[in-house]
């Protein structure tokens, strides 16, 4: 890129100072605000055990989706497992332990559980160092726990084959990082200044425009933006998840975030899109906390059914949300038992009204929950 060439915000002469127009604003933020009520309102109904394993199960989301935007798959299992160990929740069985989803976990807790603590240069090192605890990225060796140093090359987020690679978006060059980084934590733990949505909006876009790291910048731009989101909400129980409902609305995501970085300072176009996609996140948490209702409701009913410790393990993926059909042969494999006595917990469970065989052929019968 030419040195007198200016194509990103970064570039402006007076960045970072920020505009948008509140007015223009109001309708998302109240749209929000509503959103919020009303999960809120339902919330308050329910009893604290219920709550929790309301949290766990935005916290699972969070963590899987935002480790999804990058392409990177978590053991959903693992996700939940850790989460509920540090929570204090009950789930029964648990998972092995995934060293690069306590990374992620551990990052995503800190952001939300800690949120009045100040953000620090140290704290977000921290976060960066958990999520590469190999200090590789695949192949590539990283920089970890600090900022990144050039060595390689400007930073910049391309996409396409090599030889035909589309730069996206390139970010500040390493020797103003740390003038530029200590400017964002000043404004980041200021009391005073934007409303507090507003602020979590912004910090996204400042953290990612950065872009202080060798890799993860994504992640811990998100984390940053709930950090914001749990300080808004003075809670650190957490009911919705942003990344989620990015991770639905991906490429409008990238789109608009490129827009942006190639934009002016004028951030309410940007705004208006976190605003939106924040509402819609808050609004998608009901359909999760009904999955949390209609699990609390079955295990009450399912009180003085005599059952082992498979059966309860695997009724519980059903009521997660298995994916594809749950045939005996899946049932052995997850429980770790023989064909024949994955069999035998099957037939004791349609003998009890609890499983049916799920409609369809094919060349295994699948099975699932009753009522479901």
């Amino acid at each position: 890129m030419d040195s007198g060439e200016k194509i990103y915000i970064w570039q402006a002469a007076d960045w970072p100072a920020w505009r948008y127009d509140l007015s223009a604003l109001a309708g998302p933020l109240t749209e929000v605000s509503r959103a919020q009520g009303v999960l809120l309102g339902r919330l308050a109904d329910v009893g604290m055990a219920l709550r929790d394993q309301a949290s766990l199960a935005a916290l699972t989301e969070d963590v899987v989706k935002t480790s999804e935007i990058e392409g990177e798959v978590l053991n959903v299992e693992s996700v939940r497992s850790s989460i509920a160990r540090r929570l204090g929740v009950d789930i029964g069985a648990v998972a092995p332990v995934d060293r690069h989803v306590e990374g992620v976990v551990d990052m995503v807790l800190d952001a939300t559980s800690h949120s009045a603590e100040p953000l620090t240069a140290e704290r977000l090192f921290g976060w960066h160092a958990a999520l590469f605890p190999t200090g590789y990225s695949g192949m590539n060796k990283l920089a970890v726990g600090r900022w990144r140093d050039d060595a390689a090359g400007p930073m910049q987020v391309v996409s396409g084959p090599v030889g035909r690679r589309k730069v996206h978006f390139q970010a500040p060059p390493a020797d103003v990082l740390p003038i530029e980084t200590a400017r964002f934590l000043a404004w980041a733990n200021e009391e005073a200044g934007a409303p507090a949505l507003i602020k979590a909006g912004l910090a996204h876009l400042w953290f990612v425009t950065l872009h202080p790291f060798d890799d993860g910048n994504g992640r811990i731009a998100r984390a940053v933006g709930d950090l914001f989101l749990a300080r808004a909400d003075g809670s650190p129980q957490r009911f919705y998840s942003l990344s989620a409902q990015i991770q639905r609305e991906r490429k409008d995501y990238y789109d608009v975030l490129e827009r942006t970085q190639k934009g002016t300072l004028d951030m309410t176009g940007w705004l208006s899109w976190f605003l939106g996609t924040l509402g819609r996140a808050v609004a998608s948490a009901q359909t999760t906390l009904d999955a949390v209702l209609v699990k609390a409701r079955f295990w009450q009913r399912c009180a003085g059914t005599p059952l082992n410790e498979r059966q309860v393990k695997l009724l519980n993926r059903l009521l997660d949300g298995f994916e594809g059909k749950l045939t005996s042969s899946k049932w052995a494999a997850i429980a770790k038992c023989s064909p024949d006595t994955a069999l035998r917990d099957i037939t004791q469970l349609l003998e009890l009204g609890v499983l049916k065989k799920s409609p369809g052929g094919g060349r295994s019968t699948g099975y699932e929950l009753v009522g479901q």
